[in-house]
């Protein structure tokens, strides 16, 4: 398979994802990259996703506001200009911290990240989500939800 450069301008951008809160710009899939995945998230205050671990590495580096991260049971905040590495199988959360936060997350080989999001906006409607619903479809994504 040969891979192309490309380049995404904002207007190229396909509609955000609402996953949980969090409005998702996929920047990038492992088809078009061959290893990783890249979005842009961005939430508003308190909103994120319950503890839980998958398989796959990610990065984050936090661009805009704050982000409060649990990995491994330690808590950081984290303003913009932080990076946050979590290796796959570690059980972690993330919850956007006062005005919210902005930030771009790189997933690394085997990702399901990209899959599991677009399952996750296309099950739950904006709003309060089916918690139930949320953690099956996570789950049918390789993703185990720790609450």
């Amino acid at each position: 398979m040969s891979l192309k450069h490309f380049v995404v301008q904002p207007a190229d951008r396909k509609p955000a994802l609402n996953v949980l809160g969090t409005r998702i710009n996929v920047l990038a899939t492992r088809a078009e990259t061959g290893d990783q995945t890249i979005t842009l998230q961005s939430g508003a205050e308190g909103t994120g996703p319950p503890p839980h671990s998958h398989d796959w590495d990610e990065s984050f580096y936090v661009s805009a506001g704050q982000i409060i991260f649990t990995c491994a049971g330690e808590t950081s905040v984290c303003p913009a200009g932080t990076f946050v590495h979590v290796p796959g199988g570690t059980v972690h959360s993330f919850c956007y911290g006062p005005d919210g936060g902005e930030m771009i997350e790189i997933t690394g080989g085997n990702s399901q990240a990209v899959e599991t999001f677009t399952a996750l906006a296309d099950a739950l409607p904006p709003g309060r989500p089916e918690i139930e619903k949320a953690v099956g479809v996570m789950e049918d994504n390789g993703v185990k939800v720790h609450i």
